[in-house]
């Protein structure tokens, strides 16, 4: 992995959405490797952004404060990039059905303006987008790997989908590559904990340490395949500096299959308090969820060396370790 930090030292670097989760482990690793960063960001409620997630390295990075979807400003931003990490996106799947149009114009127009930025701007920057397991759907088979057919159950997926297609059309015609990775539930250290539109295992983290039920929905055996964002973010730089990984798709997760119910236990063993309830899932959340979810990281193994270092009882206490003393100032902006 040393190897692969050091291919960046030098590069200049935009990460799009880079106050929030993922966006901002990955600025801490690439300021720490010699990247000149660049973070852009809008800042938009209800997501992830937080100037707590920039502690300790504010100073090392360029912060722009703009929107995907300002065609004009992002241009200039992208200019003389090497490359851009793009996770700019309305990410709440209950919010992508409640408003459609939003989940929309961030997601797919917010795309095209970068793609049209690029191209305008004549860029050969690879582009490493943050794609979404919510693009595959109910799966037909498991382990789910870049074969399977694409189904999304909510609007959420099915743009994460188009975006991932424009930015996969635009790269083969305009000749600029583009990888995305399809992440599972990502948690770890720096993710938003104000409320569950996403990020359900640091939400219920922060239920359990401020003395609040944790909702489990129906009989909680429901399965989902967790990754800790160290892994994530050590997935974005191989893709990034790998030429193997270019136009390419891959799916990126830990690759053991865990039913909800004993997530929500190992939340509560390691905050060492908490409980849990179940009751009858929302009607609008029970006609998109998905029964069974695992990946196989097979394809990205074989181009780039990658495999998750993480499991779930060690990344869970490692989250928990940094909210102890930190959890006041994601419960608002700072």
């Amino acid at each position: 992995m040393d190897s692969d930090l050091n291919k960046l030292n030098g590069q200049d670097i935009l990460i799009t959405g880079g106050m929030g989760f993922i966006g901002s482990n990955l600025a801490h690793r690439l300021v720490h490797s010699g990247a000149r960063v660049t973070i852009y960001d809008a800042c938009l409620d209800p997501y992830g952004w937080n100037w707590a997630n920039l502690d300790g390295i504010r100073h090392d990075v360029q912060v722009v404060i703009g929107d995907i979807r300002d065609e004009e400003k992002l241009t200039q931003h992208v200019l003389g990039k090497d490359v851009i990490f793009h996770l700019a996106a309305q990410v709440g799947r209950e919010v992508s059905m409640a408003s459609p149009e939003l989940d929309a114009d961030i997601n797919c127009n917010g795309t095209i303006k970068l793609c049209q930025a690029l191209v305008k701007g004549g860029s050969r920057a690879k582009v490493v987008y943050a794609g979404s397991r919510g693009q595959i759907g109910e799966p037909i088979y498991l382990p789910v790997d870049e074969a399977h057919p694409t189904e999304p159950t909510d609007v959420y997926g099915i743009n994460k989908l188009a975006a991932e297609k424009y930015l996969l059309l635009y790269g083969h015609i305009y000749h600029f590559p583009v990888v995305s990775l399809r992440l599972n539930n990502v948690y770890g250290p720096r993710c938003q904990m104000e409320h569950g539109f996403y990020g359900i295992l640091n939400w219920f983290i922060q239920n359990a340490m401020t003395g609040k039920d944790i909702t489990v929905y129906g009989d909680g055996k429901q399965t989902r395949d967790y990754i800790y964002i160290d892994d994530v973010v050590d997935a974005f730089i191989r893709a990034a500096v790998s030429s193997q990984t270019d136009n390419n798709i891959y799916l990126i997760g830990s690759g053991i299959e865990c039913y909800f119910i004993d997530m929500v236990k190992q939340v509560i063993r390691a905050v060492g308090r908490g409980n849990y309830v179940h009751i009858p899932f929302p009607p609008q959340r029970e006609c998109i969820d998905i029964r069974r979810f695992v990946v196989t990281f097979t394809k990205f193994k074989n181009a780039t060396g990658w495999q998750p270092q993480i499991d779930l009882a060690t990344g869970v206490h490692y989250t928990v370790d940094y909210y102890r003393d930190k959890l006041d100032r994601y419960l608002k902006k700072s």
